[in-house]
């Protein structure tokens, strides 16, 4: 067998593989889903991608809430954290008391 003949062959077999008419419907359904249908795959993708950026949001605000639900009763239940408190926040202060603020840069 020469070498242009193995060729030959091989071309026709691609050849008859690609004019294939279950071939050509396949490729041209894959094509389909894959770009213009409304449920393509690119827009599952994106879909899927902003579910987990989302879920990801959603778990950083239940804890944020349960840090918040935790400060909350130990503000409610402590009076001596709730003075501290207030004076770190909101620079609150006693009558007589002076309040000197440093920033450091």
């Amino acid at each position: 067998m020469s070498f242009k003949s193995f060729f030959a062959n091989i071309f026709k077999l691609i050849k008859s593989v690609l004019f294939n008419k279950y071939i050509i419907v396949l490729i041209a359904f894959g094509v389909y889903i894959t770009f213009f249908d409304h449920y393509s795959l690119i827009s599952r993708w994106k879909s899927h991608q902003k579910i987990k950026e989302m879920e990801l949001e959603r778990k950083y605000y239940e804890d944020e809430i349960a840090k918040n639900k935790q400060l909350l009763n130990k503000l409610q239940k402590d009076d001596a954290y709730l003075e501290k408190f207030a004076r770190e926040k909101y620079f609150m202060r006693n009558r007589g008391e002076e309040i000197f603020i440093i920033k450091e840069d």
